[in-house]
């Protein structure tokens, strides 16, 4: 066995960032009007931003898809048998899900609202936007599947080297 390679290093950290990611606010209230924004300001904190277990399900799916597969490629990356029984493929599809979900929950942000709280906070002009835990979790997506792309690249690479015949024992 092989040491573990830059990718996949990679791999486990942005599965770790993605962890991380969890636990700080997904989403977060603002408001322009400044009255609006002082009422939000009084409210308890977990009323105006929320973390990824306070949301939904595209909210928590992806980081934890992540983290999973950025353990199984740093624990069986460099075994042959797994890198060419297509975990490098694994991988790839594991971070396109990832990447589709965590796409899903940014475009439906305001759904973790009912239907009436979403038309009070429209009505009220309160907007509800991206925490920091959302924008970091966008990066370990993108490392993860770039570091996805480079490592399939790199066992194509390998599969089409010539191996040396085995000296029999």
């Amino acid at each position: 066995m092989s040491r573990v390679t830059w990718r996949e290093w990679l791999g486990l950290g942005a599965g770790l960032l993605a962890l991380v990611t969890l636990f700080l606010p997904w989403t977060v209230l603002s408001a322009d009007n400044p009255e609006v924004q002082a009422a939000l300001s009084s409210l308890p904190g977990g009323d105006v931003s929320r973390s990824a277990w306070n949301s939904t399900f595209f909210a928590w799916f992806p980081p934890l898809l992540l983290l999973l597969t950025g353990l199984a490629v740093a624990a069986f990356g460099r075994v042959p048998s797994a890198r060419t029984g297509g975990l490098p493929h694994l991988w790839l599809v594991a971070s396109a899900v990832a990447l589709v979900s965590f796409v899903l929950g940014w475009v439906l942000i305001d759904w973790q609202f009912g239907g009436e709280e979403r038309a009070l906070l429209a009505e009220s002009g309160v907007s509800v936007a991206a925490g920091l835990g959302r924008w970091l979790a966008a990066l370990a997506v993108a490392a993860s599947l770039v570091a996805a792309i480079l490592d399939l690249r790199a066992a194509r690479t390998e599969l089409r080297k010539p191996h040396k015949p085995q000296r029999p024992r």
